[in-house]
């Protein structure tokens, strides 16, 4: 199972965190996993080339965490917003393999 926690502060998302195997499939073969990480990667991608942020960004198997350095922007919060409604679909669809909080 991924756990998924979304982190914010006053109403400002500050990042998340992200942890687990799907265990839908197996490795290579698991749409759960993958999709996770898409969206998270495209994410961690927009926050810096879109948005001009610079993250805080530890990443390694199984797990990632991000955490923005400041009160980030508009179009960071957009992403962010956007990531949390793509994790949101996801474990609607999956429910036994993504689990998500808010913090």
């Amino acid at each position: 199972m991924i756990r998924f926690t979304l982190h914010s502060t006053g109403g400002q998302i500050t990042g998340f965190s992200c942890s687990g195997h799907a265990g839908y499939a197996e490795k290579g073969s698991d749409i759960v996993c993958a999709a996770v990480s898409v969206l998270t990667t495209t994410c961690v991608n927009a926050l810096e080339s879109v948005a001009g942020e610079k993250p805080h960004v530890i990443a390694k198997d199984g797990q990632m965490i991000l955490k923005l350095p400041k009160e980030s922007g508009h179009d960071a919060q957009v992403i962010l917003r956007s990531l949390w409604q793509g994790m949101r679909d996801l474990a609607e669809e999956y429910p036994p393999y993504l689990v998500l909080n808010e913090s």
